[in-house]
């Protein structure tokens, strides 16, 4: 039995963990702005912005929103991957 063939032929269909990684450094640069803004230009965060809300507020709900479809995306996109090496693993 040549089990080495089986474990590549496993890690084509599984999408890299780097998709995950790349998610994270983009909540990671978003997070950043956030920071710069507040250690440079901290009157930049009182300006009102949104129906009497400030840069600081809008920004930091954005933070939580976006780091919530972050996560739902990640998750919809692994279930995909777990559907495949399911059905693979049935096949064989």
């Amino acid at each position: 039995m040549n089990h080495h063939v089986a474990a590549e032929s496993d890690q084509e269909t599984i999408s890299p963990p780097r998709s995950g990684l790349l998610l994270f450094v983009l909540y990671a640069l978003f997070y950043v702005g956030f920071v710069l803004i507040n250690a440079f230009t901290p009157e930049l965060m009182e300006r009102v912005i949104v129906r009497g809300l400030n840069l600081a507020t809008v920004y930091g709900f954005a933070l939580i929103i976006v780091a919530v479809l972050l996560s739902l995306m990640h998750g919809w996109t692994q279930r995909g991957n777990q559907k495949t090496l399911n059905t693979r693993a049935d096949s064989e």
